[in-house]
């Protein structure tokens, strides 16, 4: 049954990761067999998004790619909007993980700040042609980010929660060294700065616009540009 047709409760579950909702709907007996098969889903969906076809491929090839069949992509999967929230939420908490590590490598609240912002414009920046991806992170997704923002502000909202909260601890810790205004992280800004951070990301290398075009470190460029808006008087 399509995810669209589920009744509300069944739709949420329970607050789980879509990849959870995917191996949780069979029995959990076959709990180990369930995640090397929705691996094999995931993994197909992946090599398609690297081809030629792009996120245009149908539910259909990811079926024959992955070797499985049409009623096993349903057993786990309601559709092909939800394999993509499992891809793309894998690749948030990929991201997360990422920006943890280089955050780990640096110490003081206005360093951190600076690390967070300019690593993940990095890796939200898509991939030129020949270039790996910072994290690995099919071409798709800064685009997928965009339209799931818009769309379907709720999924996003729990699909981005490991960043958002990541970011809302180091925003704490910049606050509490006096390098940034108090109460950023209680309001909106979190929000608008990672919206800012991703889109003029994509903006920039898709488009060929950005805030300030040309200007050396793009990545350097908007860290300023944030800094002056929230840090305080000191700090900027």
């Amino acid at each position: 049954m399509p995810r669209s047709q589920l009744p509300p409760d069944e739709a949420d579950a329970g607050g789980q990761s879509w990849r959870e909702q995917a191996v949780s709907r069979s029995l959990d007996t076959a709990r180990v067999r369930a995640e090397v098969r929705v691996q094999r889903f995931l993994d197909a969906a992946t090599e398609l998004f690297n081809s030629s076809s792009g996120k245009e491929f149908t539910v259909q090839e990811v079926v024959e790619r992955s070797g499985q069949s049409l009623r096993s992509f349903y057993q786990y999967f309601g559709g092909k909007h939800d394999l993509l929230l499992a891809l793309f939420e894998e690749s948030v908490q990929a991201t997360a993980r990422q920006l943890q590590e280089r955050l780990a490598e640096t110490e003081g609240g206005l360093d951190r700040l600076h690390c967070f912002v300019v690593e993940y414009y990095r890796i939200c920046r898509p991939s030129r042609r020949g270039e790996a991806s910072p994290n690995g992170r099919a071409p798709f997704m800064t685009d997928f980010a965009q339209q799931l923002l818009t769309a379907h502000p709720k999924e996003a909202a729990r699909v981005f929660a490991p960043v958002v909260t990541l970011f809302e601890g180091v925003l704490d810790e910049a606050t509490a060294d006096g390098a940034i205004r108090a109460g950023v992280s209680d309001g909106p800004i979190v929000g608008i700065v990672l919206e800012a951070i991703m889109f003029n990301a994509f903006s920039s290398t898709i488009g060929g616009l950005s805030i300030r075009p040309h200007v050396g470190d793009d990545a350097e460029y908007l860290w300023t540009f944030i800094l002056e808006g929230i840090g305080s008087g000191a700090a900027a």
